[in-house]
């Protein structure tokens, strides 16, 4: 018998405890509500933030001239004609607010003449995005939301929480339910408002940078209580994600920093630069930009030049010992301790799967089209169109999280009680408290497989029949799964957990290869080989709904709103 249903009553719920999460959280509790932040992960300790190791894309302007509008015409450059340009300009305008607050809590932000810094990355046209240090920035910007989270009155917190299902009364999202980890108990919550600020998909795939419970949650939630979902066949794979040699404790993608500073040189199996090739000379220096450093590495792959683990060589022995040392310090004798030594050998790198542009449809209040229901971070779709610029993420991330807050305290004021749950979470505390089937199915290896499927079949070089058979595989995957969960319901369940895992990534797969599929060219991070060019008629946003079980896919002409440069 599991254990006996708890019920919880707050006037904002937070799903999700990376930066957006968090900062939501702040940002409510400081308008005065009561919030409740959960994740299934420890607070703040799960997610993408706290394993980003790089840099913070925003317009400060505090070494050299800049202004939020060039940040944004460059983000409409990189998304490829596809950003939602209202969700672009705010995540550009109010970047610099939410570093200089992040700076007055104390992060830490790198400082030269007493003025915080800014470095170059792919993308941008001037030297634009701050940091901590070159491997700490995720990590440092975690650490202090939690501890401005710590100090903020009115934030309840609760780890081991994995949300089933959003809480749905008379048509507007009331809460959640969710399935306590630990003990097995059914866990309704009911809210005001509620902000899903789960991130994104990156678990779908056999190589990934982030951290295992970003499986696309929150996508799969908000389409099952109706918000629609937008540009989901857009991945991001990070190019230099570490191969080879083995390297432990460390992050794969830790050559960014590297290459920011020191440039690098990106080379074939013959020892040949190649990016000029695929019409991005970079002559040592660091210019390439994400979609375009992944298919540069897979084609010379693909024309037998790849290096021996199936990637590329990264190079930095043409870079003085002492060069490499005062820039990264202790982190060369890590590297040391794996055998790496830079001066004499290059490392393999291979695109690893990073980021997801796509997401839930949102307006620049971070309302969804459903009541009650708000989203923030990754979780957001449109702003990054079809390829996201280095250094946007964690800005996202900030200013989302910021504006969700302060939508969900607005709503809140309006609303005299939380709607009462009891009917609306009754099949969701069943289906949690039900009875597994007689037969189950080994629910690790069917992660391995999903996990197989999307990096072999749905990565980032896509044809017409890698993508049917995709979607063949997550169908034979799906009725394995069935509508009962497996294991027993005890203390921390594993192959339950998996099951709720697998209902969520099952779903978002099939969006993401069904939007692949109907997209019939090539732009940023989609690449179709048998449809090479990027078409105009495609300049259109792809919005994907759940009806029963099918998914409905509709195409819209992408957002044009100008903004002069100033």
């Amino acid at each position: 018998m599991s254990a006996e249903p708890v019920q919880i009553e707050t006037d904002v719920l937070v799903i999700g405890s990376g930066a957006a999460g968090m900062y939501a959280a702040i940002e409510a509790a400081r308008a005065g509500c009561r919030v409740m932040l959960i994740d299934r992960s420890l607070i703040g300790r799960g997610g993408a933030t706290v394993m980003a190791q790089m840099t913070v894309a925003v317009a400060l302007g505090a070494e050299a001239p800049d202004h939020w509008s060039h940040h944004y015409q460059d983000t409409l450059t990189a998304g490829r004609g596809l950003c939602n340009e209202p969700l672009s300009r705010l995540l550009c305008e109010e970047g610099p607010a939410c570093i200089t607050e992040m700076d007055s809590w104390g992060v830490g932000w790198a400082r030269k003449d007493g003025k915080i810094t800014s470095t170059f990355a792919p993308g941008h046209d001037r030297p634009r995005c701050v940091y901590v240090d070159f491997l700490n920035t995720g990590p440092a910007v975690s650490k202090t939301l939690r501890s401005v989270v710590h100090k903020t009155p009115g934030i309840a917190r609760t780890g081991d929480l994995c949300v089933v299902d959003l809480l749905k009364v008379d048509g507007e999202v009331a809460g959640a339910v969710a399935w306590h980890v630990g003990s097995g108990a059914p866990v309704t919550i009911s809210a005001k408002a509620t902000v899903v600020a789960t991130g994104g998909l990156t678990r779908l795939y056999r190589r990934n940078s982030a951290s295992a419970n970003m499986g696309g949650d929150g996508y799969a939630l908000c389409l099952r209580a109706g918000a629609p979902l937008i540009d989901m066949e857009f991945v991001q794979f990070f190019p230099i994600g570490h191969l080879a040699p083995r390297l432990i404790g460390m992050d794969p993608i830790m050559w960014d920093p590297f290459r920011y500073k020191l440039g690098g040189r990106l080379l074939n199996r013959d020892m040949e630069d190649f990016t000029d090739r695929y019409g991005v000379p970079e002559d040592g220096k660091y210019v390439i930009t994400r979609d375009v450093g992944t298919y540069a590495i897979l084609k010379e792959v693909e024309s037998g030049r790849g290096s021996p683990h199936g990637g590329a060589y990264l190079s930095f022995q043409h870079v003085p010992a002492e060069k490499l040392r005062e820039a990264f310090g202790p982190v060369i004798d890590r590297l040391a301790a794996n055998g790496i030594d830079l001066t004499r050998m290059p490392v393999e790198v291979a695109p690893i799967a990073h980021y997801h542009m796509g997401g839930v449809a949102a307006d620049v209040r971070m309302r969804t089209e459903v009541p009650g229901l708000l989203v923030a971070g990754e979780a957001v779709g449109g702003a990054n169109g079809a390829n996201r610029l280095s250094g946007n993420a964690i800005t996202e991330a900030l200013v989302f999280g910021r504006e969700a807050g302060r939508t969900a305290a607005a709503r809140v004021k309006t609303m005299k009680a939380v709607p009462p749950p009891d009917k609306a979470a009754r099949a969701t505390v069943d289906l949690i408290r039900s009875d597994p089937p007689k037969d189950m199915p080994n629910t690790a290896a069917m992660l391995t497989r999903l996990q197989a499927t999307m990096s072999d079949d749905v990565g980032p070089l896509r044809t017409a029949a890698r993508l049917n058979r995709a979607l063949a595989t997550i169908g034979e995957l799906a009725t394995a799964v069935g509508d009962r969960p497996f294991g027993d319901n005890g203390s921390f369940d594993m192959q339950r957990l998996d099951w709720f895992d697998l209902r969520n990534m099952l779903t978002v797969a099939r969006a993401v290869t069904q939007a692949a599929l109907l997209r019939t060219e090539s732009r940023g991070a989609h690449q179709r080989e048998d449809f090479p060019e990027m078409l105009p008629q495609w300049r259109a946003n792809q919005a994907i709904r759940l009806h029963g079980q099918d998914l409905d896919i509709a195409t819209a002409p992408a957002s044009a709103v100008e903004v002069a440069a100033q």
